[in-house]
Protein backbone atom coordinates (compact mmCIF):
# COMPACT_ATOMS: atom_id res chain seq x y z
CA UNK A 1 0.00 0.00 0.00
CA UNK A 2 1.32 3.42 -0.96
CA UNK A 3 2.13 5.84 2.10
CA UNK A 4 -0.22 8.84 2.32
CA UNK A 5 0.46 11.70 0.96
CA UNK A 6 1.87 14.64 2.85
CA UNK A 7 0.26 17.89 2.76
CA UNK A 8 1.74 21.27 4.20
CA UNK A 9 0.10 22.92 7.45
CA UNK A 10 0.51 25.98 9.25
CA UNK A 11 0.86 25.66 13.05
CA UNK A 12 0.34 28.64 15.68
CA UNK A 13 2.00 27.83 18.83
CA UNK A 14 1.32 29.62 21.83
CA UNK A 15 2.35 29.21 25.87
CA UNK A 16 1.45 32.51 28.90
CA UNK A 17 1.68 29.78 32.08
CA UNK A 18 5.23 28.23 33.43
CA UNK A 19 8.14 27.70 31.21
CA UNK A 20 6.53 29.15 28.55
CA UNK A 21 9.78 28.63 25.99
CA UNK A 22 10.10 25.33 27.12
CA UNK A 23 6.63 24.16 26.54
CA UNK A 24 6.76 25.58 23.01
CA UNK A 25 10.24 23.52 22.42
CA UNK A 26 8.32 20.78 24.22
CA UNK A 27 5.56 20.60 21.72
CA UNK A 28 8.02 21.20 18.39
CA UNK A 29 9.15 17.74 20.37
CA UNK A 30 5.87 15.92 20.69
CA UNK A 31 4.81 17.01 17.23
CA UNK A 32 6.88 14.07 15.10
CA UNK A 33 6.07 11.16 14.05
CA UNK A 34 2.52 12.26 12.91
CA UNK A 35 3.41 15.98 11.88
CA UNK A 36 6.94 16.44 10.70
CA UNK A 37 8.58 19.97 11.40
CA UNK A 38 9.69 21.61 7.99
CA UNK A 39 10.67 25.17 9.41
CA UNK A 40 9.58 27.25 12.50
CA UNK A 41 9.76 30.96 13.00
CA UNK A 42 11.21 32.95 15.60
CA UNK A 43 9.67 32.98 18.79
CA UNK A 44 7.27 36.36 19.65
CA UNK A 45 6.46 38.02 22.90
CA UNK A 46 2.80 38.82 22.35
CA UNK A 47 0.51 40.27 24.96
CA UNK A 48 -2.69 38.26 25.79
CA UNK A 49 -5.68 38.75 22.78
CA UNK A 50 -9.52 38.26 24.07
CA UNK A 51 -8.48 38.51 27.38
CA UNK A 52 -5.99 41.25 29.02
CA UNK A 53 -5.45 39.93 32.21
CA UNK A 54 -3.10 37.09 32.09
CA UNK A 55 0.78 36.78 31.88
CA UNK A 56 2.23 37.50 28.00
CA UNK A 57 2.39 34.57 25.37
CA UNK A 58 4.95 33.19 23.91
CA UNK A 59 3.73 32.64 20.19
CA UNK A 60 5.82 30.58 17.14
CA UNK A 61 4.77 29.94 13.49
CA UNK A 62 5.28 26.20 12.38
CA UNK A 63 5.59 24.72 9.00
CA UNK A 64 5.01 21.00 8.61
CA UNK A 65 4.03 18.54 6.84
CA UNK A 66 1.53 15.28 7.84
CA UNK A 67 -0.24 12.56 6.45
CA UNK A 68 -3.17 12.65 8.85
CA UNK A 69 -6.66 14.23 7.41
CA UNK A 70 -7.70 17.49 8.82
CA UNK A 71 -10.13 16.20 11.73
CA UNK A 72 -7.08 13.70 13.19
CA UNK A 73 -4.69 16.69 13.43
CA UNK A 74 -7.16 18.50 15.12
CA UNK A 75 -7.33 15.66 17.74
CA UNK A 76 -3.58 14.76 17.54
CA UNK A 77 -2.73 18.42 18.76
CA UNK A 78 -5.06 17.96 21.27
CA UNK A 79 -3.78 14.96 22.49
CA UNK A 80 -0.07 16.67 22.58
CA UNK A 81 -1.88 20.18 24.54
CA UNK A 82 -2.96 17.70 27.19
CA UNK A 83 0.28 16.05 27.76
CA UNK A 84 1.73 19.13 28.18
CA UNK A 85 -0.70 19.78 30.77
CA UNK A 86 -3.35 21.97 29.54
CA UNK A 87 -6.18 21.82 31.28
CA UNK A 88 -10.13 22.67 30.03
CA UNK A 89 -10.70 26.93 30.88
CA UNK A 90 -12.13 29.75 29.44
CA UNK A 91 -11.84 31.00 25.82
CA UNK A 92 -8.87 33.17 25.85
CA UNK A 93 -7.48 31.99 28.92
CA UNK A 94 -4.30 31.38 30.14
CA UNK A 95 -2.79 28.03 28.95
CA UNK A 96 0.57 25.82 29.23
CA UNK A 97 0.23 25.29 25.32
CA UNK A 98 -1.85 26.16 22.84
CA UNK A 99 -2.00 24.25 19.32
CA UNK A 100 -4.24 25.89 16.32
CA UNK A 101 -3.91 24.80 12.19
CA UNK A 102 -3.93 28.34 10.84
CA UNK A 103 -3.76 26.54 7.33
CA UNK A 104 -4.30 23.13 6.15
CA UNK A 105 -2.60 22.83 2.43
CA UNK A 106 -5.20 25.02 0.73
CA UNK A 107 -8.31 23.33 2.23
CA UNK A 108 -11.31 25.57 2.77
CA UNK A 109 -13.27 23.03 6.28
CA UNK A 110 -16.26 24.79 8.23
CA UNK A 111 -17.27 22.34 10.61
CA UNK A 112 -18.87 23.40 14.28
CA UNK A 113 -15.25 21.16 15.73
CA UNK A 114 -12.64 23.03 13.00
CA UNK A 115 -12.64 25.67 10.38
CA UNK A 116 -9.95 26.09 8.10
CA UNK A 117 -8.51 28.61 7.68
CA UNK A 118 -8.63 29.38 11.29
CA UNK A 119 -11.04 32.15 11.80
CA UNK A 120 -9.89 35.11 13.20
CA UNK A 121 -5.92 34.89 12.30
CA UNK A 122 -6.80 37.67 10.03
CA UNK A 123 -6.86 39.93 13.39
CA UNK A 124 -4.26 38.17 14.71
CA UNK A 125 -0.62 39.88 15.19
CA UNK A 126 0.61 37.18 17.27
CA UNK A 127 -0.22 34.67 14.12
CA UNK A 128 0.35 37.00 11.09
CA UNK A 129 4.13 38.34 12.35
CA UNK A 130 5.41 34.66 12.67
CA UNK A 131 3.84 33.41 9.76
CA UNK A 132 4.95 36.67 7.45
CA UNK A 133 8.42 35.86 8.51
CA UNK A 134 8.59 32.28 7.47
CA UNK A 135 5.82 32.53 4.39
CA UNK A 136 5.32 36.07 3.25
CA UNK A 137 3.92 35.36 -0.29
CA UNK A 138 1.98 32.50 1.11
CA UNK A 139 -1.61 33.21 -0.57
CA UNK A 140 -4.45 32.69 1.58
CA UNK A 141 -6.78 29.91 0.03
CA UNK A 142 -9.93 31.00 -1.08
CA UNK A 143 -8.80 34.52 -1.80
CA UNK A 144 -5.91 36.77 -3.93
CA UNK A 145 -4.57 38.03 -0.52
CA UNK A 146 -1.18 37.28 0.48
CA UNK A 147 0.14 36.91 4.32
CA UNK A 148 2.27 40.32 3.53
CA UNK A 149 -0.63 41.94 2.30
CA UNK A 150 -2.76 41.36 5.45
CA UNK A 151 0.46 41.91 7.49
CA UNK A 152 0.19 45.69 6.04
CA UNK A 153 -3.26 46.25 7.73
CA UNK A 154 -2.93 45.10 10.76
CA UNK A 155 -1.78 47.10 14.22
CA UNK A 156 1.70 45.77 15.32
CA UNK A 157 1.50 46.58 18.55
CA UNK A 158 2.37 44.28 21.66
CA UNK A 159 4.49 41.86 19.10
CA UNK A 160 8.00 41.55 19.39
CA UNK A 161 10.74 38.82 19.24
CA UNK A 162 11.74 37.33 21.95
CA UNK A 163 14.65 37.45 23.42
CA UNK A 164 15.72 34.57 26.12
CA UNK A 165 18.45 36.77 27.76
CA UNK A 166 16.10 39.64 28.26
CA UNK A 167 13.64 39.96 31.17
Amino acid sequence: MPAAEKTPVYLSLGSNLGDRKGNLELILKLLPPAVEVVQTSQVYRTEPWGFSDQPDFLNQIVLAETHLDPLELLAYLKRIERKIGRKPNFRYGPRLADIDIIFFGDRIIDKDVLQIPHPRFQQRAFVLVPLAEIAPDLQIPGTDHTIAELLEDLELNGVELYRDHLP
